[in-house]
């Protein structure tokens, strides 16, 4: 059943409830997710962080790479998540938070199988928001004042120039080869080659170590071409290489 998000209503919602747990199999199609820059640290640690380009819009957003094709999840094995840690922007479904009106307001997914009966409640019987709900409202809070600094960030990169088209060409066992394309990564030397002052200004705004998080996360592409080995078409060779401004590769540094 299609995602269908609507405004939280504490009337028309008051006998909802919502499961909790934590099998994530909503995400099992999801080989992307939208990263903040509160979890770049922990993030880099366990997956790939790279930049990726709207094509609809002249933006660029900062996602998760969860496997190397669309609809694979490859830290999604069955019910069980393989890492220590889970993108801020899975965690918070089924719920969200979307421009309501001039404010931000909580949304649902109605369509959720989350919601269930056996659920923890959203609401009192006085009508009151919940414990349970308090928390999720809080949560929503810290992953939306997150990602507005985020936006921050990835406009402060691209005004720089620092970013930088990366591709990975993969080898599969059975000897089928693909591209990996679209994305982009922090340029070191130009980061390099930032004046003095650019950088105090980066390390002062807290944006200079979510650059360094978002370089070091590419190693976690090794990581991802383990988990495939427990898919039917195990990743056999990986390649990273920067697309240079007139087309040609080289070897990722």
């Amino acid at each position: 059943m299609a995602i269908n998000y609507i405004p939280l209503d504490k009337e028309k919602h008051k006998d909802m409830k919502v499961a909790v747990n934590n099998t994530f199999k909503y995400a099992k199609n999801t080989h992307l997710a939208a990263a903040s820059i509160k979890e770049f640290a922990q993030l880099s640690s366990t997956m790939p962080i790279v930049f990726i380009k709207d094509p609809n819009a002249d933006r660029y957003h900062v996602v998760a790479m969860l496997g190397m094709e669309q609809n694979q999840n490859l830290f999604l094995n069955g019910e069980r998540w393989e890492g220590p840690h889970v993108p801020m922007n899975i965690l918070r479904y089924p719920f969200d938070v979307r421009p309501d009106g001039e404010k931000l307001g909580v949304f649902i997914d109605e369509n959720s199988e989350m919601i269930s009966e056996d659920g923890q409640p959203l609401f009192t019987e006085a009508g009151e928001a919940s414990d349970f709900l308090k928390n999720r409202q809080q949560f929503l809070s810290d992953l939306a004042n997150s990602e507005m600094m985020t936006q921050r960030f990835v406009k402060q990169i691209v005004e720089l120039d620092l970013l930088e088209e990366v591709q990975i060409r993969l080898t599969y066992e059975n000897g089928q080869q693909r591209n990996v394309t679209g994305m982009l990564s922090i340029n070191e030397k130009k980061l390099l080659e930032l004046p003095d002052e650019k950088v105090l200004e980066l390390h002062k705004s807290g944006f200079l170590g979510a650059i360094y998080a978002v370089m070091m996360s590419l190693g976690q592409l090794n990581r991802l071409v383990e988990l495939s080995n427990s898919t039917e078409n195990p990743i056999r060779n990986m390649q990273l290489s920067v697309v240079k401004a007139d087309g040609t590769e080289q070897p990722a540094q």
